[in-house]
Protein backbone atom coordinates (compact mmCIF):
# COMPACT_ATOMS: atom_id res chain seq x y z
CA UNK A 1 0.00 0.00 0.00
CA UNK A 2 1.40 3.37 -0.99
CA UNK A 3 1.71 6.17 1.55
CA UNK A 4 -0.98 8.19 -0.25
CA UNK A 5 -3.41 5.31 0.18
CA UNK A 6 -2.58 4.99 3.88
CA UNK A 7 -3.02 8.74 4.38
CA UNK A 8 -6.38 8.60 2.61
CA UNK A 9 -7.65 5.83 4.88
CA UNK A 10 -5.91 7.03 8.04
CA UNK A 11 -9.28 8.05 9.45
CA UNK A 12 -10.30 4.35 9.23
CA UNK A 13 -7.33 3.17 11.29
CA UNK A 14 -7.42 2.88 15.07
CA UNK A 15 -4.80 5.42 16.19
CA UNK A 16 -3.16 5.32 19.63
CA UNK A 17 -1.16 8.03 21.38
CA UNK A 18 1.43 7.35 24.07
CA UNK A 19 0.22 7.37 27.66
CA UNK A 20 3.12 9.77 28.29
CA UNK A 21 1.45 12.40 26.09
CA UNK A 22 -0.27 15.14 28.01
CA UNK A 23 -3.76 16.46 27.24
CA UNK A 24 -2.31 19.81 26.07
CA UNK A 25 -0.75 18.24 22.96
CA UNK A 26 2.86 19.01 22.24
CA UNK A 27 5.27 16.92 20.21
CA UNK A 28 3.42 13.62 19.95
CA UNK A 29 3.08 10.82 17.48
CA UNK A 30 0.26 8.36 17.04
CA UNK A 31 0.55 4.78 15.84
CA UNK A 32 -1.91 2.39 14.23
CA UNK A 33 -1.40 -1.30 13.54
CA UNK A 34 -2.49 -3.32 10.53
CA UNK A 35 -1.40 -6.83 9.58
CA UNK A 36 2.39 -6.73 9.29
CA UNK A 37 2.66 -2.93 9.36
CA UNK A 38 2.78 -0.09 11.88
CA UNK A 39 1.64 3.35 10.70
CA UNK A 40 2.96 6.51 12.37
CA UNK A 41 1.69 10.08 12.09
CA UNK A 42 2.05 13.46 13.77
CA UNK A 43 -0.80 13.87 16.25
CA UNK A 44 -0.99 17.59 15.43
CA UNK A 45 -1.39 16.95 11.67
CA UNK A 46 -3.77 14.00 11.48
CA UNK A 47 -4.44 14.52 7.77
CA UNK A 48 -0.74 14.80 6.99
CA UNK A 49 1.73 12.17 5.85
CA UNK A 50 1.81 8.70 7.34
CA UNK A 51 5.01 6.70 7.77
CA UNK A 52 4.42 2.96 7.29
CA UNK A 53 6.98 0.56 8.75
CA UNK A 54 7.06 -3.26 8.69
CA UNK A 55 6.14 -4.58 12.14
CA UNK A 56 9.48 -6.36 12.67
CA UNK A 57 11.42 -3.14 12.07
CA UNK A 58 9.09 -1.23 14.40
CA UNK A 59 9.70 -3.77 17.17
CA UNK A 60 13.47 -3.43 16.66
CA UNK A 61 13.20 0.39 16.72
CA UNK A 62 11.16 0.47 19.93
CA UNK A 63 13.48 -2.09 21.51
CA UNK A 64 16.46 0.11 20.70
CA UNK A 65 14.73 3.11 22.27
CA UNK A 66 14.06 1.10 25.44
CA UNK A 67 17.77 0.24 25.67
CA UNK A 68 18.73 3.91 25.31
CA UNK A 69 16.16 5.18 27.81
Amino acid sequence: MRNEQVAARSCELSWHKSSYSGPEGGDCVEVAHTVGTVHVRDSKDQRGPVLSVPSAQWVAFVGHLAEEG
